[in-house]
């Protein structure tokens, strides 16, 4: 029996354990949670043991712990496709999306420049703008204003042959905006589920990061991609912002956890001296 199979059991074992204990003294919280949990899973297009393991015993452990809200969130906002093309967007949304990427496209060159001069070196970075809604990074002015339906603009950097793990994120109500910087022909991808994306097919790639997911960087370089989080349309924007300007501080906590192995690059202001 290997080491990774002994460990599964292990785990497997804990959770029962857990269950047990929860259905005993808290039956009906508990089921509850179970139940909005399995509604959550589901929604992924590849149903297999290591969705599962990761989802209820893994680093998919707060997405289900959230489960119920997101649900909740879900019948706040029109249908979710899972991954999404810029027109199903409403024509404001589109507006702000492609006021943000072009920004991008026309100073590429210098963000990148700016990027390498503060990253140093590294597995993963983060070179932040704005995140869910504060303003850090001030030197491309374009990015100083409050927008209304974007929240976090930011540039997600991997060195060499640099990949995450399939993994979730915690809150449906946003979607993720990812745009490649330099979508050289190699094993550089993102997947959602069954949907694996190479950005030198389409440098774009919008979807929602609570399904089961992974960024790959098979190539001898870095990749940079813009990272953007933008609202989930909904007949309510503005209580799905106010729900998420409220949330901002936990879901800072929990990223701090989901970013764990990455350096945040966010202030351009120099530090006081002692």
């Amino acid at each position: 029996m290997t080491k990774k199979t002994v460990k599964t059991l292990r785990k497997a074992a804990i959770a029962v354990v857990i269950l047990a204990l929860a259905l005993y003294f808290i039956p009906i919280l508990t089921m509850i949670w179970v139940v909005c949990g399995l509604i959550d899973v589901m929604r992924n297009d590849q149903k297999d043991w290591r969705l599962f393991d990761r989802y209820f015993l893994g680093n998919g452990l707060f997405t289900w712990l959230l489960s119920p809200f997101n649900l909740i969130v879900d019948l706040l906002c029109y249908r979710n496709p899972g991954v999404w093309k810029p027109e199903q967007f409403p024509e404001d949304y589109q507006r702000e999306i492609d006021e943000v990427l072009g920004v991008f496209k026309a100073r590429k060159d210098e963000i990148i420049a700016d990027i390498d001069a503060n990253f140093g070196a590294g597995r993963r970075g983060m070179y932040v703008y704005q995140w869910y809604g504060k303003h850090k990074i001030d030197n491309v002015p374009e990015f100083n204003k409050d927008y209304k339906y974007i929240k976090t603009i930011a540039v997600s950097v991997f060195s060499k042959r640099e990949s995450t793990s399939w993994h979730f994120g915690p809150l449906r109500l946003s979607l993720r905006i990812l745009y490649n910087l330099i979508p050289v022909k190699a094993e550089i991808f993102v997947q959602c589920g069954s949907r694996k994306n190479y950005w030198y097919d389409n440098p774009l790639f919008i979807f929602d990061d609570t399904l089961f997911h992974r960024s790959v960087n098979e190539y001898d370089g870095r990749r940079y991609c813009v990272f953007v989080d933008i609202i989930r349309p909904s007949p309510f924007p503005g209580l799905i912002a106010g729900l998420l300007s409220i949330v901002s501080v936990s879901v800072e906590r929990i990223n701090s956890v989901f970013y764990k192995n990455w350096k945040m690059i966010g202030s351009s202001k120099p530090k006081a001296a002692n």
